[in-house]
């Protein structure tokens, strides 16, 4: 599938269709971050992305992050990101937005004053005058082998 032009330059990847699912295995346990635990050979069930990640197929779209600006949050360039055009923002959620006619994603400051917010300290807040949202991110995925391999 190619990828399409969304909102006039937003780059989407996939929109969310309807696909037969994909059923990957889903341990029982969980896998400790700090020290490790015995591991249990036993499958809980299986897993579907499709089921955990988008809630609304229609309003759903998968887009590339593009840039640095997140990295603090792990969000990182060339990351995919699950997009809900259905859902209503809150504050602290991440969305993608239009100002100025550009696209960005960032960290959505409701109170007390409206900001866009990068999560790298090389960046600025963003205080817009106009602003659009066009999502909410609520996955994203990055890879975790080496960069440019």
């Amino acid at each position: 599938m190619k990828p399409a032009i969304y909102a006039e330059g937003l780059t989407v990847l996939w929109p969310a269709l309807f696909t037969p699912p994909v059923k990957i295995p889903l341990y029982g346990e969980y896998c400790p971050a700090g020290f490790p635990s015995p591991a249990q050979d036993y499958v809980e069930k299986e897993l579907d992305l499709n089921e955990l990640c988008i809630r609304r197929r229609a309003s759903t779209f998968f887009v590339r992050a593009s840039g640095n600006s997140m990295q603090d949050l792990g969000l990182c360039d060339g990351d995919v990101m699950v997009v809900d055009r259905a859902e209503q923002a809150s504050h602290g959620d991440i969305v993608i937005a239009e100002v100025n006619g550009e696209f960005t994603v960032k960290r959505l400051q409701l109170r007390p004053r409206l900001a866009l917010l990068p999560m790298n300290p090389a960046y600025a807040v963003i205080y817009p005058e106009d602003l659009q949202l066009l999502g909410v991110v609520t996955w994203f995925f990055s890879s975790t082998r080496a960069r440019g391999r």
